[in-house]
């Protein structure tokens, strides 16, 4: 692994930053977010903190916890939204500058990851056995797909995805067999990805937002699907990768979570 510690023993930013992009192969990845370090600080970090979205409520707290480093799943640069530092834009950019906090961004990788990514954890939570990555988007390979240890009833399952993931807006399509086994699961907005798990022959399809276009497909597929929040289930990745840093760099960590229902 990459040494994060400059001579006097500081952990740099640039070499935790090469740590985070090597671990979640962040070259690997086509997608309109520009994976990495979107912002830089004055080259150091004392303690970090993690959050689904990098809005100003935030870095505020962020600010308050006295991280100078941030991790987030939705970062501020997505393909040219950068090309004027105005409104939000300077808003975000000045704060973090005036208040030396750096910010990592990881959408595509952090949820493909095949251990710390969103899906893989609510794959682990959910104690799915013979797991395989699932799901392409734009040449990314990002989802995870497994078979529950002991066929469920739905609305077991869907009681169990809740206990998982509070909070977020929750809605449950049971439109396909009772009985479960074979569950597929990309987090955030992707219930386009439905005719994946069609293709996949899923007892049931997880995800986080729904909206009518996937009511239809899901009812006319008869197949189950469980949308528990966009928000929702993009917490658990950088939880993940906060508690490896935390574990293997000794830095602080702390996830800022609004419990958003969404």
């Amino acid at each position: 692994m990459t040494t994060t510690s400059d001579s006097s023993g500081k952990v740099t930013t640039k070499s935790l930053a090469a740590v985070l992009d090597s671990e979640l192969r962040t070259t690997d990845f086509t997608d309109a977010s520009h994976n990495g370090l979107q912002v830089a600080n004055d080259g150091t970090v004392t303690r970090i903190c993690g959050g689904v979205d990098a809005s100003m409520d935030f870095l505020r707290k962020a600010k308050d916890k006295g991280a100078d480093f941030c991790i987030v799943h939705h970062g501020i640069s997505w393909g040219s939204s950068l090309a004027r530092i105005d409104g939000v834009n300077y808003e975000i950019i000045s704060f973090l500058v005036r208040n030396n906090i750096a910010l990592y961004a990881s959408h595509l990788p952090l949820d493909a990851h095949p251990v710390f990514g969103n899906n893989a954890q609510i794959a682990e939570k959910l104690d799915l056995v013979e797991r395989l990555a699932f799901c392409d988007y734009h040449g990314n390979t990002i989802g995870s797909q497994g078979k529950l240890q002991e066929a469920m009833l739905f609305e077991d399952l869907a009681e169990k995805v809740r206990t998982i993931i509070p909070d977020g807006a929750f809605h449950t399509l049971p439109f396909g067999s009772r009985k479960i086994t074979k569950v597929g699961i990309v987090s955030g907005g992707a219930i386009d990805m439905l005719p994946q798990a069609v293709r996949a022959n899923l007892d049931c399809f997880i995800t986080g937002e729904m909206n009518l276009v996937g009511f239809n497909a899901a009812k006319h597929e008869q197949i189950n699907v469980i949308a528990a929040g966009h928000y929702a289930t993009e917490r658990f990745g950088v939880k993940a990768v906060g508690a490896f840093l935390e574990k293997n760099f000794k830095l602080p960590f702390d996830f800022i979570d609004f419990r958003l229902p969404w």
